[in-house]
């Protein structure tokens, strides 16, 4: 049904809807990071532009720029890859702020590389031989499979041996490496999956405004809003960031209107959801869908 939106209801919903599929891919990869592993990142943002950019890079080359995004996600996931061993070296509250800072060395590598556009952004090449409705038609799946692929993913993940590994070393690095599990490796494919699906979504936001800019998209904003969806669906669970995804696109869609209001009522939200609820809604009130959501229980 969520697939013939571009024939039934055309660009007035296909639009919004990238958007709510957009969060859902954002907190299940966010939530993969501190809700099994244990590791509150502040810097997803900068695989969001590790995206968008590579996504530019791989147009430019000539390639098309749909055809380009899983490339740029596979992109983003490299560059991962070398910056885990610094990065994994960390816990808690100094690997929250290493991942801030690095965010901000990639944006202020970018703003000083006028190669792709410095601190003015960049128009997305290679667009043009889409007419426009086409186009959006075009986003919108790709941004129906990105999410669906990611809840999948996580679900894949945690459901197996992988899942129980990640979330023992959550729980506690020490008593998980003292029992034969491999910590670091396995926050190492966490931080990378993590850094591909985000990579992803930031090719996605590309496509989707036609337009990046390093202040933009290696805002810290995304990484609250990963946050705040996470913690208010329920961290540490498949169904969790889905539901945090829904609820903050309904507050949004209905309180954007009421100015600096909107950002106190989210704020009070947050506020009650931990005070009275601090598994999450899902976590309080829902019941687990997946098979994995048993495994915590017991």
């Amino acid at each position: 049904m969520l697939a013939g939106v571009p024939y039934m209801l055309g660009p007035a919903v296909e639009q919004p809807l990238v958007t709510l599929f957009s969060l859902v891919a954002m907190a299940s990869w966010w939530n993969l990071l501190a809700g099994f592993t244990g590791l509150t990142s502040f810097g997803q943002q900068a695989y969001l532009g590790v995206g968008a950019y590579g996504l530019y890079v791989l147009a430019l080359a000539g390639i098309d720029p749909f055809v380009a995004i899983p490339l740029a996600a596979v992109l983003a996931g490299v560059v991962a890859l070398p910056v885990s061993f610094p990065v994994l070296r960390l816990s808690g509250g100094h690997f929250a702020v290493a991942t801030w800072v690095l965010a901000e060395i990639f944006r202020l590598s970018v703003t000083l590389s006028p190669a792709i556009g410095g601190n003015t952004g960049v128009s997305l090449p290679g667009i043009s031989g889409y007419l426009p409705l086409l186009r959006q038609a075009v986003v919108y799946w790709w941004a129906l499979a990105i999410a669906a692929g990611s809840v999948l993913a996580v679900w894949l993940l945690a459901r197996g041996r992988y899942g129980l590994a990640a979330r023992a070393v959550g729980d506690d690095p020490v008593t998980a490496a003292s029992s034969g599990i491999r910590v670091a490796r396995i926050r190492r494919w966490a931080y990378c999956l993590a850094a591909a699906g985000t990579g992803a979504v930031g090719a996605l936001l590309f496509t989707h405004t036609l337009y990046v800019q390093p202040g933009s998209i290696f805002g810290v904003q995304y990484s609250v809003l990963m946050m705040f969806m996470v913690l208010i669906g329920g961290l540490g669970t498949i169904e969790g960031p889905v539901a945090g995804a829904l609820i903050f696109f309904a507050l949004q869609q209905t309180l954007a209107a009421h100015g600096p209001w909107y950002l106190v009522l989210l704020g009070a939200v947050a506020v009650a959801v931990t005070l009275f609820a601090p598994r999450g809604l899902w976590g309080h009130l829902g019941r687990p869908l997946f098979p994995i959501a048993h495994l915590q229980e017991r």
